[in-house]
């Protein structure tokens, strides 16, 4: 899947510590090969933790820190899940400003896993079906948005997938939609 789909494209990977590895790493690598120009951003500098579940897995540079960021200049915005980086996300105002400032610019957003929490604090599930981790389909449900159980689901501009086991699908679907680019209604 070399195409270059996604050339002049910029897509920002929003993540913490305790990051799924393979939802972070096997995105980035899939934007890599459409054309992207990927950076990650993260609350703070330097490197930030993989899991691999409940493992350590790998550390990633952190290419610019979330204060320093700005949605004007990346076209799309990627989520990964694991359990402890949405987490802290969710918990940090600026982490949720920046997911916000993304619907609001009309950019597509993509997440997986525990991802959609950080849609949730920043308001954006409301009357949107969507996917994520089983666990958090109340969640979901109780921020307003239609939770559904398949392996990829698009709402205008919005991809969203279940786990690791649905990446070649999220993967397909995220460079389509990055594509794709801008979307009218993002904002709740």
């Amino acid at each position: 899947m070399s195409t270059q789909k996604l050339e002049q494209k910029h897509v920002a990977i929003l993540a913490a510590d305790g990051f799924e590895q393979a939802e972070l790493e096997e995105p980035m690598h899939a934007l890599k090969d459409a054309g992207a120009q990927v950076s990650i951003v993260s609350p703070k500098a330097g490197k930030i933790q993989g899991m691999h579940h409940a493992d350590k897995g790998d550390q990633f540079k952190v290419d610019l820190q979330l204060d320093k960021a700005d949605c004007d200049d990346f076209d799309a915005l990627l989520i990964p899940g694991g359990l402890m980086n949405p987490d802290e996300l969710r918990s940090t105002p600026a982490a949720v400003e920046f997911a916000k400032s993304f619907a609001e610019a009309g950019k597509p957003i993509a997440a997986i896993c525990h991802g959609p929490w950080v849609l949730i604090e920043a308001g954006l599930v409301k009357g949107r079906r969507l996917t994520s981790w089983p666990a958090i389909q109340s969640d979901i449900k109780n921020a307003g948005g239609k939770w559904v159980d398949e392996e990829v689901v698009v709402d205008n501009g919005l991809v969203t997938s279940r786990k690791p086991d649905d990446i070649p699908a999220f993967n397909a679907k995220v460079i389509e939609e990055f594509a794709e680019g801008h979307h009218e209604g993002m904002a709740a």
